[in-house]
């Protein structure tokens, strides 16, 4: 049975192999379990969340590092192999991220902000299907200016180069977020600025950076494309392997996918 919703991840996974996605998404198998670089995101993702809900000072460091062992104990339960000298690193590089957060905010919003939300859920019809596009916006902040800001934050090793930044798939995440949240919330989506914020675990300076990415009409356009191909391949059973996309495949060489 198909699911009623699809969000970035499912489409990232149809956009890398349509049958990865069938064997992910419709089989129900495992398949990219999670590893440290993971474990770190994901803690660090929480922290951020928790510092931007509070103005009191909180014990940063301690809650990442609580946060972080309770993300790593889980891929040790699902019997994911780590190696240990690299969680190790990453304990002292997440440290050394935090501080620097609030500073990054109020140098890239000179003039003020609000925190309007975060962690907010995006539930909302797709013209053209009976899906809905599911998501979970990181921040999201309004400025003076009465512009709404949306932030999602991406852990790094140094940086991101160009072709990174500009990539389809890194950017069309925030072009669907701000599509659709600016239906939820009835916005011109001229209102709606995007944005990615860098947490570098490795960098020996400017550890957390902010950028915009544009996300104009044309953008817009394009996403949306690739999202009804992929619902309309999915609805169909249209079920292509990409093999460029073997190697790095968990299913790769199994009984799932010989």
């Amino acid at each position: 049975m198909q699911k009623p919703h699809i969000s970035f991840s499912e489409l990232k996974d149809w956009s890398t192999c349509a049958f990865y996605h069938k064997l992910v998404h419709s089989d129900k198998l495992k398949g990219f379990r999670g590893n440290e670089y993971t474990a770190f995101g994901s803690a660090i993702h929480t922290i951020c969340e928790k510092k931007l809900l509070t103005t009191a000072v909180i014990p940063e460091e301690e809650w990442f590092l609580s946060e972080f062992e309770s993300e790593i104990k889980k891929l040790q339960e699902d019997s994911v192999p780590l190696d240990d000298k690299l969680v190790y690193n990453l304990r002292c590089q997440g440290s050394n991220i935090l501080p620097h957060i609030e500073k990054a905010l109020e140098s890239y919003f000179p003039d003020g902000y609000e925190v309007v939300a975060t962690e907010e859920q995006i539930m909302e019809p797709i013209d053209g299907s009976t899906k809905k596009f599911k998501g979970f916006i990181d921040a999201v902040f309004k400025t003076p200016d009465g512009k709404i800001h949306i932030v999602d934050w991406k852990s790094c090793s140094w940086g991101w180069d160009a072709r990174k930044r500009t990539d389809p798939m890194v950017i069309y995440q925030l072009i669907f977020y701000k599509h659709f949240y600016a239906i939820k919330h009835n916005l011109d989506p001229s209102q709606v600025e995007t944005h990615f914020a860098l947490l570098k675990r490795t960098a020996k300076e400017n550890n957390v950076e902010f950028f915009r990415v544009t996300s104009g009409p044309k953008r817009t356009e394009n996403a949306l494309k690739l999202l009804q191909k992929a619902l309309y391949n999915i609805t169909n059973n249209r079920l292509i392997k990409n093999r460029s996309s073997c190697s790095r495949c968990a299913f790769n060489k199994t009984e799932h996918c010989p």
